[in-house]
């Protein structure tokens, strides 16, 4: 696995393009300039890796847009050191944009391959979540909880009520909800029993599945 100036630079690239769509965050765009997201990626789809779009990987997952990528991240709002759940570790690009970012991550990923797969690779990479974990996201991970932060990346039919019981209060949770097409949502945690939503558009994401595979 090479990192090379050409690489760099069409990360810099990218990173101008995601902040054109409206990233302003300067933590979540230095770590688009800096993660390579080739090495998350198949070889053959090398040359597209710094394209701003959503691209196969194993087990009939993708990794997810750099835009959307950085959209949510950016709707988490993330201070150093908040504890952040992920529901989808996927490739495990997000996790490497949140460990940049700052966050404590812990993630949970549902599909054997994928797990073992991304886990080794962060580690390879200097990346170490606090806790990577196969298991089914629509629980989340009850015994770290609460939360600061919960992203979720899978398009989901309907908002899991664990996932809102692992919030802090005034922890956010960030979750596209919807069958074909999904609604980029916001739950913010005002108290023990209200909840605060703000919607952000459309978005296409893998569907979330239930139960371990």
């Amino acid at each position: 696995m090479k990192d090379t100036t050409r690489h760099q630079g069409k990360r810099r690239l990218l990173a101008q393009v995601v902040e054109k769509k409206g990233v302003s965050n300067t933590a979540v765009l230095d770590a688009i300039r800096k993660i390579p997201r080739h090495f998350f990626m198949d070889s053959s789809f090398e040359d597209h890796a710094y394209q701003d779009k959503a691209f196969p990987i194993a087990a009939d997952q993708t990794i997810s847009q750099p835009f959307t990528v950085g959209f949510q991240t950016e709707l988490l709002e993330i201070k150093k050191g908040d504890k952040i759940l992920e529901i989808g570790t996927g490739s495990g690009y997000q996790t490497a944009v949140l460990c940049e970012v700052g966050a404590k991550v812990y993630s949970i990923e549902r599909q054997q391959e994928l797990f073992r797969k991304t886990k080794n690779f962060l580690s390879k990479l200097g990346y170490r979540p606090k806790r990577l974990t196969f298991g089914d996201g629509y629980l989340g991970m009850p015994e770290f909880a609460p939360f600061d932060g919960i992203i979720v990346t899978a398009g989901a039919p309907f908002i899991p009520k664990p996932l809102l019981a692992q919030l802090k209060i005034g922890g956010k949770l960030i979750i596209p909800v919807g069958d074909e097409v999904q609604t980029m949502t916001r739950i913010i945690r005002k108290s023990q029993t209200e909840f605060e939503k703000k919607e952000y558009g459309e978005f296409r994401f893998v569907p979330l599945l239930e139960d371990k595979n």
